[in-house]
């Protein structure tokens, strides 16, 4: 599965979730075996944690960092944003069918 197709399917994965009261709870009770049930690969040895936002939770993921990890403005905006880049990102074009504003890279 491609980072794409499983970046695709987490999103059903969350959908499915927001839709299903018993799905997400299973989904946070036992994020591995769901992912797994759902067609996500889990690595052997990887603990996978699922967490839920809330009005008043905001969870900030940081992720590890490695020695070779050299992130480029843009790289970073994808990271930070889900896509999202403002339009000095090279590369940037504006999103079509969205408010102005919006763009992505």
């Amino acid at each position: 599965m491609t980072t794409k197709e499983q970046g695709m399917k987490i999103g059903e994965i969350i959908a499915k979730a927001w839709a299903d009261e018993a799905f997400k709870q299973r989904l946070l009770a036992d994020a591995a075996t769901v992912l797994t049930e759902e067609g996500i690969a889990i690595p052997q040895g990887m603990t996978v944690k699922a967490v839920e936002n809330t009005d008043t939770i905001f969870h900030l993921v940081i992720p590890p960092k490695t020695a070779t990890a050299q992130l480029d403005v843009s790289q970073l905006a994808s990271i930070a944003g889900g896509g999202y880049c403002y339009p000095e990102t090279p590369g940037c074009t504006a999103r079509p069918g969205h408010k102005d504003g919006e763009f992505v890279c």
